[in-house]
C-alpha cells in the first residue's frame, strides 16, 4: 500500500465509499426502509439527543449550508415532525424540537438503526467485530485530524446562473471599491465566457461559496498549459470578509493544481489589490514581474505572481 501513488489512493478511498454506503443502505430513496432521507434522519436525530438545539448549532454541527438546512427544516415542520419554539432567555432564537409525530418517527429510525447495526456485527466473530471497532476509530480519528476548517460556508462547483453573479460581483464591487469602469465588467464577463465554452473539468475547477443560501465568493482553477495553470476570479463578498474563505479558496486552487499534475500555478492582479496580495504571499506565491498600465479608467500596476508546484 505505500506504493500506492496518490491516484490509486484516491481510487481507493471512493471505492470504499461506495462500498459503505450501498452496504448501510444510505443511497436508497428512504433511509431504513422510511420516508425520510439521510440528511432528514440525521437532522431528526440531533433534534431528539440534543437539548436547546438551535438551525445555527445544527448547521455547523453538520456541515450544511443554512440556506439548505432551512429549507429542509421548513419541510419537516410541515410535515409536523418538529416545531420552533421560542427561547426563553433570548426571543430572536427559535430552538428545535420535535413533535409528538416526530418523536414517533424517532423512535421507527433509532430502532431500525439499531436492529441493521446489529444483524451486521452478529455475521462478524468476536475478534472481527473488535477489529471492525478499531479501524473505524482510527477512520474517525485521522479524518477528524484533517478537518483544519470549520466553515459558516459552503463549497461547491459551478452550476447555471453562477457565471451571472460572478460577473455581476465583480463589475458592482470593484466600481464601488476601487472606481473601476465597465470594462473590468466586460473583462470579468469574457473570462467566465472563454471558461464555459472551453471547460476541461479534467483539468480546470471552479469553486462557488455560499453562506446563508446566498453566494458570498468564487475563484477560478484555468488551464494555461499542460504544466501551467491560471489562478482566476477570487472574490469574496463584503458580508463573508473576515472568515478565512479567501485563503480556503485559495488553498483549493493549490491543492487542485497540484493533483492535476501542474508544474506551475500562475496569476494576475493589481498592486492596489492589497487583501488578495496578502492571501497570495502568504500561499507562497512569488512576484516575478509589474508592467505599469491605464486600464478599467485608471493608471495601475499590473503584477504577475507564481507558485511552483
Amino acid at each position: 500500500m505505500s506504493n500506492l501513488n496518490f491516484e490509486d489512493r484516491i481510487t481507493i478511498v471512493r471505492q470504499f465509499n461506495r462500498f459503505f454506503t450501498r452496504h448501510l443502505g444510505v443511497l436508497r430513496d428512504g433511509l431504513l426502509h422510511s420516508p425520510y432521507s439521510l440528511t432528514e434522519s440525521r437532522i431528526i436525530y440531533e433534534i431528539a439527543n440534543r437539548d436547546n438545539l438551535i438551525a445555527a448549532d445544527l448547521s455547523k454541527e453538520l456541515g450544511l449550508d443554512a440556506g439548505y438546512l432551512s429549507r429542509i427544516l421548513d419541510r419537516l415542520e410541515q410535515q409536523e415532525l418538529i416545531q420552533k419554539v421560542s427561547s426563553g432567555t433570548d426571543a430572536r432564537q427559535r430552538i428545535l424540537r420535535l413533535t409528538p409525530n416526530g418523536k414517533q418517527a424517532f423512535s421507527i429510525l433509532d430502532s431500525r438503526s439499531r436492529e441493521e447495526i446489529s444483524e451486521l456485527l452478529n455475521n462478524l466473530s468476536d475478534q472481527d467485530q473488535n477489529r471492525l471497532i478499531q479501524s473505524m476509530n482510527t477512520i474517525e480519528h485521522l479524518l477528524g485530524e484533517g478537518l483544519k476548517y470549520s466553515e459558516p460556508y459552503f463549497l461547491r462547483q459551478h452550476e447555471p446562473g453562477d457565471m451571472g453573479w460572478v460577473v455581476h460581483m465583480h463589475g458592482r464591487l470593484y466600481a464601488e471599491e476601487y472606481g473601476w469602469d465597465e470594462h473590468f465588467e466586460a473583462l470579468v464577463a469574457q473570462i467566465c465566457s472563454d471558461f464555459i465554452n472551453n471547460f476541461n473539468p479534467d483539468k480546470e475547477r471552479c469553486w462557488i461559496a455560499e453562506m446563508d443560501g446566498q453566494v458570498v465568493g468564487s475563484v477560478f482553477v484555468v488551464q494555461s498549459s499542460e504544466t501551467v495553470a491560471k489562478l482566476r476570479l477570487l472574490l469574496v463578498d463584503p458580508k463573508a470578509r473576515g472568515l478565512g474563505l479567501g485563503r480556503r479558496l485559495v488553498d483549493l486552487c493549490i491543492r487542485f493544481a497540484k493533483r492535476k499534475g501542474y508544474k506551475k500555478l500562475v496569476l494576475w492582479t493589481n498592486d492596489v489589490l492589497v487583501t488578495a496580495r496578502n492571501i497570495y504571499q502568504k500561499a507562497g506565491f512569488k512576484l516575478i514581474e509589474k508592467e505599469p498600465h491605464h486600464s478599467f479608467g485608471h493608471d495601475l500596476v499590473g503584477e504577475t505572481w507564481e507558485l511552483s508546484l
